[in-house]
């Protein structure tokens, strides 16, 4: 059935080339359609977008963000209890969020995405700006102390260390210098007269009685590794969320200012009203008070 008509293809007509060229002619027409339509959907995106670039720093009723590392609850808690307690009386209003890294967060408060962020040092942000000489940001305020101190699962004075002890400090340059200041105030080690020991290394270590041995550990890391050390220099934050009883936190004097968590904030906002407000927040009593008092806090955040 299917051969019962001969079903003959047609010529085509003369020609042929021509539409054949009329065909390809419509690809132009087709691509100045998909650029439009492009830019279109661009301008929409930036309008959408970023076409107002204003910082909240700069905004009227604005909503401050702080930041400060993922996971830290013990800052979460003072940042929460400023934005509801604190932030309402002085006429802002405030909350918290966590980033991922100091380089993110820092760029942040540069940036003016967020209003500061209590995160770090004085040394840190030194530190931090330099790595990163776009960044603009400054320290307006001390906020706290963080808990800090010689840690030991075998001795409970830093006298009863003996000699040729490994004790661990963290391994980044401005945590390393606050270790040697705490080993120094414990009178286990001296520095060299006249250096800033608030930037010290191991080349600034003029006596060693004991012959410590040192080893450079990350946060995380330095508490894991207590049991296999004599002693470790820490923060008793990441201890005590290791499970590790603050009972083995065997020398802990007050941190000096140099290293006094500071709210950050970026500089071209230093003077704005938000800003201005903010940084009042932050110096209020309540502050201290709720540092002193509150068990969220206890031990990790101290009073300055």
């Amino acid at each position: 059935m299917s051969n019962s008509v001969d079903v003959q293809p047609e010529s085509p007509p003369s020609g042929g080339s021509d539409i054949e060229l009329g065909r390809r002619g419509k690809w132009p027409i087709a691509a100045a359609i998909i650029v439009v339509v492009a830019v279109v959907a661009a301008v929409l995106v930036w309008r959408l977008a970023g076409s107002d670039d204003t910082s909240p720093n700069d905004t009227a009723g604005a909503t401050l963000t702080i930041v400060t590392a993922e996971g830290n609850a013990a800052e979460e808690a003072l940042v929460t209890f400023i934005a509801d307690e604190v932030a309402p009386r002085h006429g802002i209003k405030v909350a918290f969020k966590g980033l991922s890294d100091s380089t993110t967060l820092n760029r942040a408060v540069s940036d003016g995405e967020v209003a500061g962020t209590v995160y770090q040092h004085k040394l840190w942000l030194s530190q931090v700006l330099e790595a990163n000489p776009d960044f603009k940001e400054e320290a307006a305020t001390p906020v706290f102390r963080w808990g800090f101190g010689i840690w030991s699962d075998k001795y409970k004075n830093p006298a009863d260390l003996p000699q040729n002890a490994k004790v661990s400090l963290y391994s980044d340059p401005a945590n390393e210098a606050q270790g040697l200041w705490l080993l120094e105030r414990a009178g286990l080690i001296t520095l060299t007269p006249g250096i800033d020991k608030w930037k010290a290394t191991q080349k600034d270590i003029a006596t060693n009685p004991k012959n410590l041995q040192f080893v450079l550990l990350d946060f995380a890391a330095q508490s894991r590794s207590l049991g296999d050390l004599d002693a470790t220099v820490g923060y008793t934050e990441y201890y005590l969320a290791a499970g590790i009883d603050v009972a083995k936190q065997i020398y802990a004097p007050p941190a000096p200012d140099e290293f006094a968590g500071q709210l950050t904030i970026g500089t071209e906002w230093k003077d704005s009203d938000n800003i201005k407000k903010l940084v009042a927040a932050f110096k209020d009593p309540a502050v201290q008070e709720f540092l002193r008092t509150d068990p969220s806090v206890k031990d990790i955040l101290l009073p300055l």
